[in-house]
């Protein structure tokens, strides 16, 4: 993987690493026909947004770092003679809500796809593969665009022109949060009983799992595609989340717990600097790409 690829790891990739609550991303996830787009998820999980959230870039976020941090390596990479092909673009409706399938799976991928993870829409594919192609440059190329180390070269000077000394986003203090909200909500006695719920709902219907994440982990999903079994105890899942209020019970105890470790003296620090860091990244790629917009716009008039 180049370091770009590796990127500002993006939160929801730090999520699912901490709290191993997403248990369909042990599939591999598949790109979508061209002609077929994955459905778009839920409107719960759309809205569902947590205090935390406004520490740490949502993937959205990330590709407008990477694309402009993408039009500096450009102009460096041309300064040595080489070329550097631009990362295609994300529609904005591709990009998946940072909270999605945070307490189980979500209602409108389980009919067709069970647990397995939807595919990925064409615009994030086509990103994809972008990424696969600049794995397979030359090693004279690689050199010149990320240095030996893999931090260096026209990525290095790219950051540097980006935002100076500013340091790389961190999530750390974002990444042992998130798990540690997320566990203890799991603890609450409201959402204990909203787990109880959801168990006995699961077993009227012959199904016998702790918990949603339980049931999205089964070895027994583990097969290229989803089994009409899979599809049939994950539709049962979420029929039992809605019964059983799930996801909104869930959802108002994590934010309250959220919120009581924003305001700890530790934490608080922490988070503020690392909102203050992303802040700044995020300002200076939009001054880029709006640069970019601009002087195209310039020259587009000129030709006409």
């Amino acid at each position: 993987m180049s370091p770009s690829r590796a990127r500002t790891t993006t939160a929801l990739t730090l999520l699912l690493l901490a709290t191993t609550a997403c248990t369909a991303a042990q599939h591999e996830s598949t790109p979508a026909p061209d002609s077929v787009a994955p459905p778009p998820v839920s409107r719960q999980a759309m809205q569902l947004r947590l205090p935390l959230d406004a520490y740490a870039s949502t993937v959205a976020e990330t590709h407008v770092v990477e694309d402009a941090q993408d039009i500096l390596m450009r102009r460096c990479m041309n300064g040595l003679g080489m070329e550097w092909k631009a990362l295609p673009r994300v529609d904005a409706q591709d990009t998946e809500p940072p909270n999605l399938r945070r307490y189980g799976a979500d209602e409108t991928e389980v009919v067709r796809y069970g647990y397995h993870p939807r595919p990925d829409p064409p615009s994030v594919e086509r990103r994809n593969r972008a990424w696969d192609e600049r794995e397979a440059l030359p090693a004279e190329v690689q050199r010149a665009a990320y240095g030996p180390s893999g931090k260096g070269g026209c990525l290095k000077t790219a950051q540097r022109q980006l935002v100076g000394d500013t340091a790389p986003l961190d999530y750390r203090a974002f990444n042992q949060l998130t798990g540690t909200a997320l566990e203890s909500s799991r603890r609450a006695p409201e959402v204990r009983d909203a787990l109880r719920t959801w168990h006995t709902c699961m077993a009227k219907a012959s199904f016998d799992y702790p918990d949603p994440y339980a049931a999205a982990g089964s070895e027994r999903w583990e097969t290229a595609e989803p089994t009409a079994t899979e599809r049939a105890t994950a539709r049962a899942d979420v029929a039992c989340q809605k019964s059983a209020k799930l996801v909104t019970v869930w959802a108002a105890a994590e934010t309250r717990i959220q919120r009581r470790l924003i305001r700890q003296k530790g934490n608080a620090g922490l988070l503020h600097e690392a909102k203050a860091r992303k802040d700044r990244w995020m300002a200076a790629a939009r001054r880029v790409l709006d640069r970019e917009g601009r002087t195209h716009g310039r020259h587009h008039a000129s030709d006409q």
